[in-house]
């Protein structure tokens, strides 16, 4: 008796089919998982930071640690609260998002050195900004939280109203007392507001940070340094025993540490994600 294998040409025909039925499926799925994803929104945490031209200003440095300024006085800090605004994220498209909150930062309590603004954002490649204090609009606002901080965060209604940017403080030894000895010096800055004139005449001198390109994805950690150093040299050379106490109402003077901190103050560091 004689077999014969007969194969069954249908049979391979369909089989063909459904190979190239999964291979695309495959290929469809794959590329679904690549080119479809949508970014996620996340929230960026920012961490502030305070240094002496590089060298850390930790809570133990405060009232104990000699600093030099760029006039060759040495001083020791007591305080250093400032508040920043406007956090802002924009994208390749010119899209922003703005959590339209403020932070307010004590060095010497540890209060506010980590801040997550109000605003989810999708991920990609964002430019970073934020301003140091409050701009003109901002500045008419009334905030409970900012009225009781640090004994109260007001600017007094004959200097213009608003609030306070930044509160230094310390001490600088003077070398024309005999013996030497240690001079307060209070270091604010507020809108700057002329006096002199009726009425007073006021200057927005608060101003934008920008921290350049930045990858955010979930659970980025963004670090913002402050260099302490630079409010006292560039572009004015700070000399303490002309300049180290009353100078809200100076106009000037208000002008003059506005430069300097726009010149170099903050800067990026490290981003973690």
């Amino acid at each position: 008796m004689f077999y014969t294998n007969l194969i069954n040409p249908m049979r391979i025909i369909s089989r063909s089919r459904f190979l190239i039925i999964l291979w695309a499926t495959l290929v469809l799925s794959s590329c679904q998982d690549h080119d479809d994803q949508v970014p996620q929104d996340v929230t960026p945490e920012f961490v502030w930071t305070q240094n002496w031209d590089g060298t850390t200003l930790a809570i133990a440095d405060f009232d104990s640690t000699p600093l030099t300024n760029a006039n060759g006085e040495t001083l020791r800090l007591s305080k250093l609260v400032y508040l920043i605004s406007d956090i802002t994220f924009t994208d390749a498209q010119g899209v922003s998002y703005t959590g339209g909150d403020f932070n307010l930062i004590d060095a010497r309590e540890g209060l506010g050195l980590n801040f997550s603004p109000n605003l989810l954002i999708p991920e990609g490649d964002y430019t970073v900004s934020f301003r140091f204090g409050f701009d003109d609009e901002d500045n008419a606002g009334n905030y409970p939280a900012l009225n009781s901080a640090d004994g109260g965060w007001n600017v007094p209604m004959m200097l213009g109203g608003g609030y306070h940017f930044m509160r230094m403080e310390g001490k600088y030894m003077s070398t024309l007392t005999i013996p030497e000895s240690e001079v307060n010096f209070q270091y604010h800055t507020i809108r700057a507001a002329n006096t002199s004139t009726a009425p007073i005449t006021l200057q927005d001198t608060s101003f934008l940070v920008n921290l350049g390109q930045v990858t955010i994805a979930e659970n980025t950690s963004i670090e913002v340094k402050m260099n302490v150093a630079e409010w006292f040299k560039n572009p004015n050379t700070w000399n303490l025993y002309e300049l180290y106490t009353t100078l809200m109402p100076n106009f000037d003077a208000q002008v003059m540490m506005s430069e300097n901190g726009v010149n170099g103050v903050f800067t990026l560091g490290d981003v973690t994600n």
